[in-house]
């Protein structure tokens, strides 16, 4: 079975027209707002605003423009169009019908620049902030990269599409049609693949040596020389895609380009490869070549940098800006082929990537999909069944992503009424990923700026918390945990809902007006009712969101609308603005009466407290049972083998040994809770001792 293509198709138009509805605009922007969510977790896009704009050139040439994201790590405009037919009749883009699409788009970079449509387009609105940010970055841009978005299939003609440039800036053209769209959903890795020719940018290939004795069976390890030059062109055409995912989000908050490295490219290039620690990097399916001056890899696949991220932008931007040549510099390669099994690979490559970057502080947080509170938040979500509501009969799921397409996946083997069923007990509008949750809980904790920064932004923000909280203590992130950031992800959905509907909306900084407004619902809360919280359990509980909080959200929104589009504001821009800590002190300053009837959704701290016990209990008898769990499949014969290890090794206190001498005697005696918890820690430290499980 699984799912093809067409399934994807006809999921994927169901998915537009229900988002339609429950957002209430066109279904060519619920198109844009579902296919630009998919590029942006495959990280083909940084980020996403929308900022449609339809309208006319000079000579009566067709503009439009669907929404942006600059990348800011490597200069890289990336501009959205739409064609959007919504048929159930499969269309073919035709050649000559995608270089007209993309002229609009073309065009309309050409004429921000001019003053006609720069004082045409209306203030504050989503478009004039993106000729703004066009004209303010120009010398900066140094790509600009144009995806056109289609629910059609791309013509078997369109091979390649004809480069042009715009003030010498090279400008990329991109078709994202269903089945690329369906190729990256469900690429095991999540990404689209890098494939490299490096005969294409050094003649023979990159010389190599394998390190032999290094090799594995998960691995094979190469030590290479790689020109400058060719580092810096692989580097300009796929940008910050080759650096793997927590390089980018860790160097983006970084310098990006190191002070000390630019010295060494401009004075002594010839002394780069001594000065400088090289590049990590992994990939598959290598091709090795034998040369009689020795071995050289000629082709690569999913080439990712896990580590001199900095060096590689640095040799980039040193040509760019300084007019640097890389002619004489050479930089030091360790390429490790791992593994095509998507499972393997991703531990195997946060795993290098851990160690590799732990000379600067990459925190945990970054390699974030396996931290545990995502697997407990899977955990919860899968057994944790939500109130039927509204006259169904059966119980439904919020699905969490832990990691990304894990919903479609779920689907892939399932016959046709498996699928049925599970869709019935999972609906699509219950799929909960990362992303969401980050955004929910940090306008809940009070920083919609950091969320108004974007979805990667926003998110190592949440994670870097969670990582501190945790390890605090883990048992406050438990089912009511789980169940109120539910209510937050409803409480959010309808916000989206309530400001599509104001006549004072005008399609623009929905997302800022969410973020702000929810984070400002919390604040009047608590300041106008001390000792006393909104009641999420009871939002929840129902599912949706009491008439009470959504009359005081009318006003609220509206407040926050005026505020951040103020004429008065610090920066023209606003989706700029929305980004700095200014504006929310300014929106946070409002002074707005909750009406007395909100009463009816404030519960005291008090009862919340003794609620937060009781989960905090539960979720410690959970954690109990799963390390009893594993004990008890972990068997007699291997604790007696970790024993012997911990003896000759000297590694454990006495109340440790007596829990393994437990733990051999499995099944006649059996380990307390607290014994569990202890053997699972003396194995941890048995293997990060060398003990290897078997």
């Amino acid at each position: 079975m699984g799912m093809d293509i067409q399934d994807f198709r006809k999921d994927f138009l169901e998915d537009i027209k229900s988002t339609a509805a429950t957002i209430g605009e066109g279904s060519s922007s619920a198109f844009v707002k579902i296919s630009t969510e998919y590029l942006e977790s495959a990280e083909v896009l940084p980020d996403f605003t929308p900022s449609f704009y339809i309208g006319t050139g000079k000579n009566n040439r067709k503009l439009r423009v669907d929404g942006y994201a600059f990348d800011e790590f490597d200069f890289t405009m990336n501009l959205i169009i739409a064609n959007y037919s919504g048929s159930e009749e499969e269309s073919i883009l035709k050649r000559s019908q995608a270089i007209q699409i993309f002229d609009k788009l073309f065009y309309f970079i050409q004429e921000s620049f001019g003053n006609k449509l720069y004082k045409e387009v209306e203030e504050s609105t989503p478009c004039s902030d993106l000729i703004e940010l066009l004209r303010t970055n120009k010398n900066r841009i140094r790509k600009y990269r144009l995806l056109l978005l289609t629910d059609g299939f791309m013509s078997d003609r369109i091979d390649t599409l004809p480069s042009k440039n715009i003030d010498d800036i090279p400008v990329e053209f991109q078709i994202w049609d269903i089945e690329r769209l369906f190729k990256v959903c469900f690429s095991d890795l999540g990404r689209q693949n890098i494939e490299i020719d490096f005969k294409a940018y050094t003649g023979k290939g990159i010389p190599c040596l394998e390190a032999s004795g290094a090799s594995t069976s998960d691995y094979t390890s190469f030590l290479c020389i790689i020109p400058g030059e060719a580092l810096a062109d692989i580097y300009d055409y796929f940008g910050s895609q080759l650096l793997e995912g927590n390089v980018r989000s860790f160097l983006s908050t970084k310098v990006a380009v190191n002070k000390k490295i630019r010295e060494t490219i401009l004075k002594s290039p010839n002394m780069f490869f001594a000065y400088n620690n090289g590049v990590s990097a992994t990939a598959m399916d290598l091709v090795i070549e034998d040369l009689q001056d020795g071995k050289y890899i000629t082709y690569a696949k999913d080439f990712q940098i896990i580590n001199g991220g900095q060096t590689t932008a640095s040799l980039s931007n040193a040509r760019h800006k300084d007019k640097a040549n890389l002619k004489d510099i050479f930089v030091q390669m360790k390429l490790t082929e791992i593994d095509s099994n998507p499972d393997k690979s991703g531990d195997l490559i946060r795993n290098i990537s851990r160690s590799s970057n732990s000379q600067n502080k990459v925190s945990d947080a970054d390699f974030f999909s396996t931290h545990p509170f995502h697997i407990r938040m899977e955990q919860i979500s899968r057994r944790l069944y939500a109130p039927a509501v509204g006259g169904t009969q059966y119980d439904t799921k919020w699905f969490y992503e832990r990691a990304r397409g894990q919903y479609l996946q779920a689907q892939m083997r399932m016959t046709k009424s498996e699928k049925n069923k599970f869709v019935a007990q999972h609906p699509k509008r219950q799929l909960l990923t990362k992303t969401d949750f980050a955004k929910v809980r940090n306008s809940w904790r009070g920083i919609p700026h950091i969320v108004s920064r974007g979805a990667q932004t926003n998110f190592m923000n949440f994670a870097e918390w969670i990582d501190s909280e945790w390890s605090n203590s883990d048992d406050k992130f438990n089912e009511k945990y789980f169940e109120e950031s539910v209510a937050l992800v409803i409480l959010f959905k309808h916000t989206e809902n309530v400001v599509t509907h104001q006549p004072w909306y005008e399609q623009g900084y929905r997302a800022n007006i969410v973020t702000y407004s929810i984070a400002l619902l919390n604040k009047l809360a608590k300041s106008q009712f001390p000792g006393k919280e909104i009641d999420l359990q009871s939002i929840w509980n129902r599912q949706s969101v009491p008439e009470v909080i959504t009359n005081e959200l009318i006003k609220i929104t509206k407040v926050v609308f005026e505020t951040i589009t103020d004429p008065k504001r610090d920066t023209i821009n606003v989706t700029q603005w929305c980004k700095r800590e200014a504006c929310w002190i300014r929106v946070k300053d409002k002074k707005i009466v909750l009406d007395n009837q909100f009463e009816k959704v404030i519960i005291e701290k008090s009862e919340i407290k003794s609620a937060e016990k009781e989960a905090r209990k539960d979720q410690k008898i959970v954690s109990d049972l799963e390390a009893q769990t594993k004990v008890l499949e972990y068997g007699p014969e291997n604790w007696g083998r970790v024993l012997d290890f911990i003896l000759a090794k000297k590694l454990s206190t006495p109340e440790g040994i007596a829990a393994l001498r437990i733990a051999t005697k499995i099944p006649l005696k059996l380990p307390n809770s607290y014994q569990c918890q202890k053997l699972l820690e003396i194995l941890d430290i048995a293997c990060s001792e060398g003990y290897k499980i078997s």
